[in-house]
């Protein structure tokens, strides 16, 4: 079952027009900062390396990005429940531009101003503003509470 957006707006903190970002099946998160990668990360089998990044400063109110992987961070802090896992979705607006997010799934118990991966692939880039709405997140209900909610190395994350 799919939280309705007046119920999921209970688990974000900080929306900053929360009547615009208050969607049917879900609520609208907005930009924050934008990153652009500077090395390569790696993914072993028990140890990671993330890349390093470097904070990309908007012009005036806008970020102009060429086409190209770049990190976004989100302004709101969400906390998912343990009887639920978030999913995001970006918003169609942003796909016609030529750009989309990748996310990934937000685990029962998670609470942090999360991060996703957005990539630029309209070949004369696009332009995005501060605090524009950029991807939906949705709830679903989980058919049992799991054993353990989520305690991993992004728990409080950016808050």
């Amino acid at each position: 079952m799919v939280l309705p957006g007046h119920l999921a707006l209970k688990l974000i903190e900080g929306a900053t027009n929360a009547e615009a970002q208050e969607q049917p099946a879900g609520v609208d998160l907005t930009v924050r900062q934008v990153f652009g990668f500077k090395s390569g990360g790696t993914l072993g089998v028990n140890d990671k390396k993330l890349p390093e990044t470097v904070e990309i400063p908007p012009e005036g109110s806008k970020w102009r990005l060429g086409p190209g992987a770049y990190k976004i961070v989100y302004n709101e802090i969400v906390s998912v429940p343990e009887d639920h896992v978030g999913l995001c979705f970006p918003r169609s607006t942003l796909l016609r531009m030529g750009a989309t997010v990748e996310c990934a799934v937000w685990d029962p118990g998670y609470k942090g101003r999360g991060s996703s991966l957005l990539l630029v692939l309209n070949p004369s880039g696009i332009a995005i503003e501060r605090g524009s709405r950029i991807v939906q997140i949705v709830f679903i209900k989980v058919q049992e509470r799991s054993r353990k909610a989520y305690s991993g190395a992004y728990q409080h994350e950016n808050i």
